[in-house]
């Protein structure tokens, strides 16, 4: 699902979404782009198109599980005690997508790649605000998440999906959506929707707040009428 109206059809009604064909990433070279797996050409995807060709943003790139599949591999590599691959090792981390896409582009502008449990687009819009309170006019932020491999899925604790947006994110202007938090006595929430597509479907949406609770916090998003 990539076309705007797909996605606004999903945020009036939304429905779970399947793991499908990769995306091409036409725009990174070959010879990186086949490095990236299902999760990475999604973040890649999404943050081509939402730079289109701008040079010199700095980059918040978040995902709560990250390439957990590759890690996986590694310590099952590990346990049966064959040599572990350095350029595996170098893709499993947090901050993989990041590094292939400034390599790609030769682009030397500071990214940062966080995870931040259930509200982890939220912690990566803090730090990109941060950024812009440093000087920064723009920042480009990547959120992205898919179901845990086989192994793990027994401790998914919603309902995971394939998903991956990019915002360019600028001082706030007439309309800004405002996101603020603080503590919670109890958890409150039982949605089963991923927190990043909460969040996607809030931005894409009318709704003037949404509220998640996320262990002993309760964010607060919200929109001017």
């Amino acid at each position: 699902m990539a076309s705007s109206d797909a996605w606004a059809a999903w945020a009036d009604a939304p429905w779970p979404l399947a793991m499908g064909e990769e995306p091409k990433v036409a725009a990174m070279p070959a010879m990186l782009r086949r490095r990236a797996g299902f999760l990475g050409r999604m973040a890649l995807e999404v943050a081509y198109a939402c730079l289109d060709g701008q040079t010199d943003v700095p980059t918040v790139f978040c995902s709560r599980h990250g390439e957990v599949g590759r890690s996986i591999d590694l310590l099952s590599d590990l346990a049966r005690g064959e040599p572990l691959s350095p350029t595996a090792f170098g893709l499993a981390v947090h901050n993989a997508s990041a590094g292939l896409f400034s390599i790609a582009r030769a682009d030397r502008a500071n990214h940062v790649a966080l995870a931040g449990g259930t509200a982890t687009v939220e912690h990566a819009v803090i730090e990109a605000c941060g950024m812009l309170a440093d000087g920064a006019p723009s920042v480009l932020l990547v959120a992205c998440d898919a179901p845990l491999p086989e192994l793990l899925a027994r401790f998914e604790d919603c309902d995971e999906q394939p998903w991956a947006f990019a915002w360019t994110m600028t001082a706030a202007g007439a309309r800004p959506l405002r996101l603020s938090w603080q503590g919670a006595t109890d958890s409150g929430d039982t949605a089963r929707t991923p927190g990043g597509l909460d969040v996607l479907r809030f931005q894409l949406g009318a709704a003037r707040a949404l509220v998640r609770h996320t262990g002993a916090m309760r964010w607060t998003w919200s929109r001017d009428a």
